[in-house]
């Protein structure tokens, strides 16, 4: 271990060394640590829990005029935009993305908490129309005590998608961020404290989600879970939140088609294909990972986009003209090597990439060059299962109804692409294939306002858009009576 401070957790407010096991948060460009701490453990979930629910029925925060509220929301966003410089650095030191998109990342957990403080503020409920002498409404309040298990690809961004909505509804919230990005977590617990929100309201607990996840999830008091990341860990949670009749919020997993037509704008294309799968060095759930492209132009397409994959600029994070960073760990390139070894093994050529980057710092962080592999089918292994690293997989396809047949085919549907110059075909094809987001002419490009999430293995539920305040409330029907005589069946 080094000898760097141990960092304290936030349990219901309070600031103290966790009760599980110490370990280090290391940086993926360097493998050297850049933190040191201890993760939470069983006892502190508990406790953070415990302290979370009195706050809820104590704090008043539950309680305040939604204005009110939205005004320390409000200050949220601010704070982080006055500090975006020095957690954008910390976001890149968490996970080792580029300093470029660390930058955006922080940009959009500002905007997203400003979204729904503006959207909480303007949140109305309904007087539904009346079926009998009362006056019917419907009103929306908080759940209580909820958990948002985030994942470490974006940690500031996804955390900032469940914690914003889920304080705006009025709830108390437990964040679990992943065990190896858990640096930015803290960083806005510290923020929300100081815009104003009450003590116990936001609690952070790091460490491994088989110890913390599970215990937040079955804990009686947990009245909602919102997780995003592994599809067999979704399911793990969602059969817990079974037994409880417990709603849950699943963003998992992902295998998504990009469609390239024949009378595409290949400029265009090729870029978004690029940016689609290898930004975030492919560590995404939207990843355009499957690659479809009309048989007429395949070869040209594919030399295009392999010649332009060989010229990204792979390296060191800090720097403003690097456009992948490594892979989170040494053990997941590990995985991603398996992969491509398994789609060779498979029948497929690697056109370009395949490689770890060697010499200088290569050689000391978790690198891997962008990868595109040829030759195999919509059925091989590696086309079906998810990857989450820079490697896509091209495929051509003959007919538009061969192309949507095969973009279906996977248990994944989270989000696809559409290239095309003929806006009719690409609507079309964008309203045929199955996926929670489609994009036409351009690729990951997101909006706090417009929900997001998948089908089928790829989640439940919505994130995102004014309805993603509604994901943390319950809703209640109320019946105001206005008859002048009593119910005569009682007479």
């Amino acid at each position: 271990m080094s000898k760097l401070p141990l960092l304290p957790i936030n349990v219901a407010g309070q600031w103290l060394l966790g009760k599980g096991e110490e370990y280090e948060s290391l940086y993926p460009a360097t493998g050297e640590p850049v933190a040191r701490l201890r993760a939470a453990g069983v006892q502190d979930v508990n406790e953070a829990v415990a302290g979370a629910d009195h706050a809820f029925r104590t704090s008043g925060w539950a309680q305040m005029l939604p204005h009110v509220r939205a005004g320390v929301l409000h200050r949220v966003a601010a704070l982080i935009r006055e500090r975006s410089e020095e957690l954008a650095q910390l976001q890149r030191q968490d996970n080792g993305k580029p300093i470029s998109e660390t930058r955006a990342l922080v940009a959009s957990a500002a905007g997203t908490f400003q979204f729904f403080a503006a959207a909480l503020e303007t949140l109305e409920g309904t007087i539904t129309p009346s079926r009998g002498p009362y006056v019917t409404m419907s009103v929306h309040e908080p759940m209580g005590v909820v958990a948002a298990i985030t994942p470490w690809n974006s940690p500031i961004a996804s955390e900032a998608q469940k914690l914003a909505p889920a304080l705006a509804a009025g709830n108390a919230v437990i964040v679990k961020p992943a065990e190896v990005t858990p640096l930015l977590a803290l960083e806005l617990a510290k923020i929300c404290e100081a815009a104003g929100v009450p003590k116990g309201i936001v609690s952070v607990l790091p460490g491994k989600g088989s110890v913390i996840g599970d215990a937040l999830t079955k804990h009686p008091l947990i009245k909602r879970v919102s997780f995003t990341g592994g599809t067999t860990t979704g399911k793990h949670i969602a059969h817990i939140a079974a037994d409880k009749m417990m709603p849950v919020s699943l963003e998992l997993g992902g295998k998504s088609a990009t469609m390239v037509l024949e009378d595409a704008d290949l400029d265009h294309a090729v870029n978004g294909v690029l940016y689609g799968i290898f930004s975030s060095s492919g560590e995404s759930c939207i990843a355009g990972s499957r690659l479809f492209v009309a048989r007429g132009i395949y070869d040209a397409f594919v030399a295009r986009l392999a010649e332009a994959a060989k010229n990204l600029r792979v390296g060191d994070p800090a720097s403003e003209r690097t456009q992948m960073g490594p892979l989170i760990t040494a053990r997941h390139r590990e995985g991603i090597e398996r992969y491509v070894d398994l789609g060779v093994s498979e029948g497929g050529r690697i056109r370009t990439g395949g490689v770890r980057p060697q010499g200088g710092a290569f050689d000391k962080g978790y690198f891997y060059t962008p990868t595109i592999l040829e030759g195999l089918t919509n059925s091989a292994r590696i086309t079906q299962e998810e990857i989450f690293g820079p490697v896509l997989v091209a495929m051509p396809f003959d007919t538009e109804d061969e192309l949507i047949a095969q973009a279906n085919d996977s248990i994944y549907a989270l989000a696809a692409g559409v290239w095309s110059r003929d806006f009719k075909r690409a609507w079309r094809t964008g309203r045929a294939v199955q996926a929670g987001t489609v994009w036409i002419n351009t690729y990951k490009q997101f909006s706090v306002s417009t929900p997001f999430g998948g089908w089928r293995d790829s989640g439940l539920g919505r994130e995102k858009g004014r309805e993603g305040i509604f994901q943390y409330m319950e809703q209640k029907s109320m019946y105001w009576g206005t008859n002048e005589e009593p119910i005569a069946w009682a007479n």
